[in-house]
């Protein structure tokens, strides 16, 4: 695979870029978003780019400090 970080993968077929999650597909990126996405790739952390492309950023421990006591 052409990158790894923390259970994602991603590899580049072409135009197409799969990211995958602990082996299983999250997504796929074409054209304009594919290109975007390797370049964040180069640029930033790898895993935040990954999660962030495949939503899997949030986890219920992003509360803002209103609903906290």
């Amino acid at each position: 695979m052409a990158g790894d970080a923390a259970g994602f993968e991603y590899a580049r077929y072409g135009e197409r870029v799969e990211v995958r999650h602990h082996g299983r597909l999250a997504a796929t990126l074409r054209g304009e978003a594919a290109a975007r996405f390797l370049t964040d790739i180069a640029r930033r952390d790898p895993q935040q780019v990954m999660a962030r492309v495949t939503g899997d950023y949030r986890r219920g421990n992003e509360r803002s400090t209103r609903h906290r006591p």
